[in-house]
């Protein structure tokens, strides 16, 4: 129970790594604001008390979502401990094939959500006893893949804001680390092996361990980077890979 009393607001909370991650938090005894754009998160099993999760619906690809989350979330549960942004959008194409409005709608959820939701935040996570920012980046804004231009380099903004968040506020007492994951079975990835008559296995070929990564691990590192364990981690961009290579 090392996240015992402490609010964590989760986004892409209804996601296939933000549920396990919501999941996870509420597991260690956090207050989760579980928050998504299109439904509620209402995650359940084994050691998820039922009060321990409240659902807020928002669109983070605009300014306002982000302030006005904020605010409902501190007047329904009062207090701010910790933020996952963990919402994000992936546009495919190079640069000659991915259309402006692409770009655009990538950095608006992949980056420019995480910059306001951190600065919405800061004056509460400055307040806490224990405050730390986990922000999900990818392996691939650290090793580019080909054809993702717009989601690698908004992903490798997300590893650069983070750090630059963990060098400036140290001085308050707030952490801000990323976790880069890489080929992690999503209900997401798994319907795209499915369509494409692809098996686990082809995809698991090129990664050392020779599995694909669960969102459940993903999970843990999330909660162990917000807890008291990692009391001296901040700035890290922490790889969850399985020691694959990119290209």
């Amino acid at each position: 129970m090392e996240l015992q009393s402490r609010t964590i607001i989760v986004t892409g909370a209804a996601g296939g790594i933000g549920s396990a991650i919501t999941a996870a938090c509420a597991r260690q005894g956090a207050r989760v604001a579980a928050v998504d754009r299109v439904e509620a998160v209402a995650p359940s099993g084994e050691g998820i008390p039922a009060e321990a999760v409240t659902p807020f619906l928002a669109d983070l690809s605009e300014s306002a979502g982000c302030t006005d989350l904020l605010a409902e979330v501190t007047d329904r549960l009062g207090a701010v401990d910790g933020l996952v942004n963990c919402a994000g959008v992936m546009r495919r194409g190079d640069l000659l094939e991915i259309d402006e409005d692409d770009w655009a709608a990538t950095y608006a959820v992949n980056v420019d959500a995480v910059m306001r939701l951190c600065r919405a935040a800061l004056p509460l996570l400055k307040e806490a006893d224990s405050a730390a920012i986990v922000n999900i980046a990818s392996q691939w804004g650290l090793q580019p893949a080909g054809g993702h231009i717009a989601y690698n380099s908004s992903k490798a903004a997300v590893v650069s804001l983070t750090r630059s968040l963990a060098r400036d506020l140290g001085g308050h007492g707030v952490r801000a680390n990323s976790i880069c994951p890489g080929e992690i079975l999503t209900p997401m990835l798994q319907q795209k092996l499915d369509d494409g008559g692809i098996a686990e296995s082809e995809l698991a070929a090129s990664i050392p361990l020779g599995r694909l990564g669960r969102p459940a691990e993903v999970a843990e590192l999330t909660t162990f980077l917000l807890s008291d364990r990692a009391s001296f981690i901040s700035g890290a961009a922490v790889e969850i890979a399985g020691a694959q290579q990119v290209g």
